[in-house]
């Protein structure tokens, strides 16, 4: 019965740190400024929130798709 217990709440905890992570990478915008070989220059609004060697995935920005009318 404890190591159930135990179980879910390391699940718990390890399930809302990961999720606060997630929502926090997702708040940063930035703009490609060089792209030189493999490598891409990037200007961000918070620079702040990252550190040398950090991963990051990047996504392109979506296209908004047109409207069609009657």
């Amino acid at each position: 019965m404890k190591k159930g217990l135990f179980a879910v709440a390391v699940a718990l905890v390890f399930g809302l740190s990961t999720t606060t992570v997630c929502f926090a990478a997702k708040k940063v915008k930035c703009t490609v400024e060089e792209v030189k070989c493999d490598k891409v220059i990037m200007v961000c609004e918070k620079p702040e929130k990252f550190k040398v060697g950090d991963k990051l995935k990047v996504a392109p920005a979506k296209k908004k798709a047109a409207v069609e009318g009657c």
